[in-house]
């Protein structure tokens, strides 16, 4: 529900930003990061109790890579889990943004994306997010996340050439939308390459910084209920 809302947030605001300036792509850019920052930031708020806001497979799996050997974390089993609903939650979400607007309810995006530079800034957009959310659980301010992670993604989305996806389910959900916001699915093999190796570039920052880091990965994003607990 969290990946869906989400991307039912950046496809309708990229759907209403042309709407609203079919002419301006900076204003475009200027509506749909500013919705994104703030719908992410509440999203995170609203659902961090009860999963953890674990809406990006890229972050949960650098949860349990972190954490699984001092037992902290989510299990790989989980991780599976929740990639297969954040990805079918992210499908969803286009196909509800695409009914409010009245269009098609799928679509496939014709929005070729891929350059060195764009894919680059993936690399970049996916490893900072990653430094940002494992250092601030480590460091007891998980529940700064929402504030910092919806600050960082809206600022993103100006100082990278692809306006940080930076999570592999939304970046398929886009495919399902031909606007603004969309990915056309030759793009997504790359662009989900990239958000890999910034996972992983940014797990061996926040590591060489915090040397215990999977001490806190339980704290990811936020500090969550432990549904496998009976109480």
């Amino acid at each position: 529900m969290g990946t869906a809302l989400l991307v039912t947030v950046v496809v309708g605001s990229g759907i209403m930003a042309t709407t609203l300036s079919p002419d301006d792509v900076g204003l475009q850019l200027l509506y749909n990061s500013l919705a994104t920052l703030l719908g992410l930031t509440v999203l995170i708020l609203q659902f961090g109790p009860v999963s953890g806001a674990h809406f990006n497979p890229v972050v949960s799996f650098v949860d349990w890579l972190l954490g699984h050997r001092s037992g902290h974390g989510l299990p790989l089993r989980d991780v599976a889990a929740y990639a297969v609903a954040q990805t079918v939650g992210a499908i969803a979400g286009a196909v509800l943004a695409n009914l409010m607007y009245s269009l098609a309810a799928v679509q496939i995006s014709t929005h070729h994306r891929v350059t060195g530079g764009v894919l680059l800034s993936e690399v970049v957009a996916t490893a900072g997010l990653i430094g940002i959310i494992f250092a601030l659980a480590r460091t007891g301010r998980s529940p700064l996340s929402a504030a910092a992670v919806g600050a960082y993604i809206g600022a993103a989305y100006w100082f990278t050439a692809s306006t940080s996806f930076a999570n592999p389910a939304v970046t398929i959900g886009r495919i399902f939308s031909d606007t603004f916001a969309g990915i056309a699915p030759a793009s997504v093999p790359a662009f989900i390459a990239a958000q890999v190796v910034g996972c992983l570039t940014g797990a061996a920052l926040v590591r060489g910084l915090y040397p215990d880091v999977g001490q806190a990965a339980d704290d990811v994003v936020v500090a969550h209920l432990d549904y496998r607990q009976d109480d």
